[in-house]
């Protein structure tokens, strides 16, 4: 379960990271965690949490789904179309190799800090915030 990784603490300081972050940028950043990843392949599971979660449904296309199966030692980063289409090729890689620093030291809540906050910034590039912009998706930490 994720209260091995999170404590109610943790869980706050990660979703205050990405109010942070969404506060310079229309994108919309989601975490997931669940201990296992059903079937074994973290990106087909985020796949399906991205459409479940409701994160393919912003208005420009611009949802993150940070996915992390804590006891699998698995995580991916899925970007909507409309990221995936301006930022560049290693962006997520990017990303990814920040967490992972952090993960591999057993760092979980500045692992995923540090991820929200290198995708916050690619995104204000991109996806600056408006002043009519909307919280289109909870920033609460999703549990599997």
């Amino acid at each position: 379960m994720t209260e091995f990784i999170l404590t109610p603490s943790d869980e706050e300081s990660v979703v205050q990271a990405i109010r942070s972050a969404e506060k310079r940028t229309s994108g919309e950043i989601r975490v997931h965690i669940e201990a296992k990843c059903a079937g074994n392949n973290p990106m087909k599971r985020a796949e399906v949490l991205f459409h479940e979660l409701g994160i393919d449904a912003t208005a420009e296309q611009n949802g993150v789904l940070i996915y992390l199966a804590h006891e699998d030692h698995q995580f991916t980063i899925l970007g909507d179309r409309g990221i995936n289409e301006i930022v560049p090729d290693d962006f997520w890689t990017q990303t990814a190799h920040i967490m992972a620093g952090h993960f591999k030291e057993g760092h979980f809540v500045e692992g995923l800090i540090q991820g929200i906050s290198h995708a916050g910034e690619q995104l204000r590039r991109h996806f600056p915030y408006n002043q009519d912009d909307e919280n289109e998706l909870d920033d609460a930490i999703s549990k599997g």
